[in-house]
């Protein structure tokens, strides 16, 4: 954090000095305010390509695994937990159901098992809770 103060304070400082450098040289006839402004646009553009290049190069990369022992433990099926997969990524019962190639009804049933058995009252819940457990 205190880094990337440093370095948005330097940015605004060096960016004064070049405003100041640029009133300077107008003043005085050295250069035209066209050719400062494209300069300063530039300066902006290569700051913001850095910036952005940081911003990408920084980012976390999530890694997840999934406790393989714990799906078994709970005595989650290979359906089930396909449904779950499909709950957490917010599909209703119906658009599961198309997914997998079977009815709503049993899309139903699957959800009643994984609530059971996860010790959840909605599908919400289960999804938090299997998330807790690391299992999706």
């Amino acid at each position: 954090m205190k880094k990337t103060v440093l370095v948005f304070g330097l940015l605004i400082i060096a960016l004064l000095i070049l405003f100041q450098l640029s009133k300077f040289s107008v003043l005085s006839g050295d250069l035209k305010i066209e050719t400062i402004i494209a300069i300063i646009a530039l300066v902006f553009f290569f700051i913001g390509v850095f910036i952005h290049k940081k911003s990408i190069l920084n980012k976390p990369v999530a890694i997840h695994t999934i406790d393989k022992h714990k799906i078994e433990e709970l005595e989650i099926t290979t359906r089930e937990y396909e449904v779950l997969k499909h709950i957490s990524e917010g599909l209703s019962n119906k658009e599961i159901g198309e997914k997998l190639f079977v009815s709503e009804s049993t899309i139903k049933t699957h959800v009643s098992n994984l609530l059971i058995k996860l010790n959840a009252k909605r599908r919400t819940e289960a999804v938090n809770i299997a998330k807790q457990l690391q299992i999706i």
